[in-house]
């Protein structure tokens, strides 16, 4: 079995592999390829898959499947999965460092202190206890974040069509959701029904000075109209780890737009989670047979 590692994984992957075939990260060798593995970095559609006639199993370690297209695969008897069950802790960390760091003001703070500043007066911070927490899409990654929310005393409520109960949330329409909440964070996968679903539109639904973050999809944004809802002050602050596409283009209008707080989609990227996802993959190949 010939394995090919095209993304970054833990850096102890290829020689655990070893044992289970021929290892490379060099993509010249995807010819003869029977794995691919990737993150979010390679993109797997046509063009690729007609230079990989061996191929036979994608696996992206990671959740999500948006940068496979998976019908194209299916055409051609690939077997593709990911490994969502092992990124759920390391996400919903993050999308909580960003919960409990923006209305602390812990960003703003330091820069100032580092530029010479002490503006212990000027910065008023915000508190999570007894504040709504909106989450849409409420699957793994979403359940751990309503149950460190509840550690801090927040309400958590939740929409996700897919689901008729939730052991950590409360579930409600989206408008319902929208409209309460003091913290929204997303969790959706990126599907025709998803893209470009926060609008001017939905936006306008929200509670006025909703916080928002996204460790999802950076696509479920439309850009403009949320850049314009942060100089408003309509969105008090968007704490986002995911982007269009990786990086995202220089003219992102969310780049320079009023109190964004950024991070370069690195929700997955903990020493934990990569060795989780490692030992995914090795159980995966230890029984997959060509």
């Amino acid at each position: 079995m010939k394995i090919l590692i095209a993304d970054a994984f833990d850096a102890t992957l290829p020689k655990r592999l070893e044992a289970l075939g021929e290892v490379s990260s060099d993509m010249a060798d995807l010819g003869g390829a029977h794995v691919l593995l990737i993150r979010s970095k390679t993109t797997v559609n046509p063009d690729l898959l007609a230079k990989a006639p061996n191929l036979k199993l994608v696996i992206r370690g990671g959740v999500g499947l948006d940068n496979v297209d998976k019908e194209a695969c299916k055409a051609k008897g690939i077997k593709v999965m990911n490994t969502a069950a092992a990124s759920s802790v390391s996400v919903a960390e993050m999308a909580m460092a960003f919960m409990v760091s923006i209305p602390a003001r812990l960003i703003e703070a330091h820069m100032a202190m580092k530029e010479g500043k002490f503006p212990k007066s000027e910065l008023k911070r915000t508190e999570l206890f007894k504040k709504t927490l909106g989450l849409i899409g409420a699957g793994a990654i979403a359940t751990e974040v309503a149950k460190r929310a509840a550690g801090f005393g927040m309400k958590v409520i939740a929409y996700d069509p897919f689901l008729s109960s939730h052991a950590h949330a409360e579930l409600k329409t989206l408008d319902e959701v929208l409209a309460e909440s003091d913290f929204l964070s997303f969790h959706t996968p990126l599907t025709d029904q998803t893209r470009g679903m926060f609008n001017a539109a939905t936006i306008a639904k929200m509670k006025d000075g909703v916080i928002i973050i996204n460790t999802g999809r950076g696509k479920v944004v439309v850009e403009k109209d949320l850049a314009e809802a942060l100089e408003s002050g309509k969105v008090r602050a968007y704490g986002t780890d995911v982007w269009p596409s990786d990086p995202p283009p220089a003219d992102c209008p969310l780049l320079t737009a009023k109190n964004v707080f950024m991070a370069p989609h690195i929700g997955g990227s903990s020493k934990e989670n990569l060795g989780r996802i490692g030992d995914i993959v090795v159980e995966t190949l230890s029984t997959f047979k060509l």
